[in-house]
């Protein structure tokens, strides 16, 4: 039946047509995944000097992973546009708290391996750059998993941690571009909408600049600025949506990333 109902979509599909619109049609889904010491200060907060261009331009960026910006929490509601907006905010955080400890967890059980090996040592530490990602205009709505996003502006998600499972989450609400910062190398692609991926530091770019599209290693490196940074990648955003191929694209890969998140403890 799923199949017959696409092949009744391919008409409709077949008959669109290129045309020039402004950057207020981009909805960038915001992700991180294997954070390293350097992520909140060069691909979070580029990315997020980015973010705040797109939304000068009338654009909208979702940010999301909510067990990630746990203790950070604060920093986003002082920028809701509304006392409703931030209390959502902090409805999905202690939605979570119950969550995990239904599942036997605890929201502190963070970073991961990964994180730790890349320089991060509790999760303060990477929900602080985590939400760095957002930049610094007001969050303007909060939204359940996979909701439709209707906001233009700086908006926010409560989805997992778990990058699939979150970026499909924000793709299904609407995002038609991912933006994903790594640290230690997660090769991530979106076959429903372009994943552009930033490196944090100069080291992975030099060991995976082929499946990697912009290196923010600069800034700590002292060649680049995140001001700078965060001009050159808007730009890169705009030639994606313009048709440019991101790197995952060339490779061909992301068709395994569609994860719903699935009933059980996901974090």
């Amino acid at each position: 039946k799923g199949v017959a109902m696409i092949e009744a979509m391919l008409p409709q599909a077949n008959a669109v047509r290129r045309e020039s619109v402004p950057a207020s049609h981009l909805r960038l889904g915001l992700q991180c995944g294997g954070s390293d010491g350097y992520s909140g200060i060069t691909a979070n907060p580029a990315l997020g000097a980015a973010v705040d261009l797109l939304v000068r331009h009338g654009g909208t960026a979702i940010l999301s992973e909510t067990p990630e910006i746990y203790g950070a929490e604060h920093l986003l509601t002082r920028r809701a546009v509304s006392r409703e907006v931030g209390e959502k905010l902090i409805a999905r955080i202690k939605w979570w708290e119950d969550y995990t400890t239904r599942n036997q967890g605890e929201m502190n059980n963070n970073p991961s391996p990964g994180n730790k090996a890349g320089g991060l040592t509790t999760i303060l530490e990477k929900s602080l750059g985590a939400v760095a990602k957002g930049g610094t205009t007001n969050l303007v709505e909060v939204y359940e998993y996979a909701e439709a996003v209707n906001a233009k502006g700086f908006v926010y998600m409560d989805t997992p941690g778990y990058d699939p499972v979150s970026a499909t989450g924000q793709v299904a609400g609407g995002a038609n571009m991912i933006c994903f910062t790594t640290g230690r190398g997660s090769a991530y692609g979106c076959a429903p909408s372009p994943s552009l991926k930033l490196a944090t530091n100069t080291t992975l770019w030099n060991r995976q600049e082929e499946d990697i599209d912009i290196n923010c290693g600069e800034i700590v490196d002292g060649s680049s600025t995140v001001e700078s940074m965060g001009e050159r990648f808007f730009r890169l955003i705009l030639e994606t949506a313009s048709g440019a191929k991101t790197k995952s694209e060339l490779h061909g890969y992301g068709q395994n990333e569609f994860v719903p998140w699935y009933l059980g403890a996901v974090m």
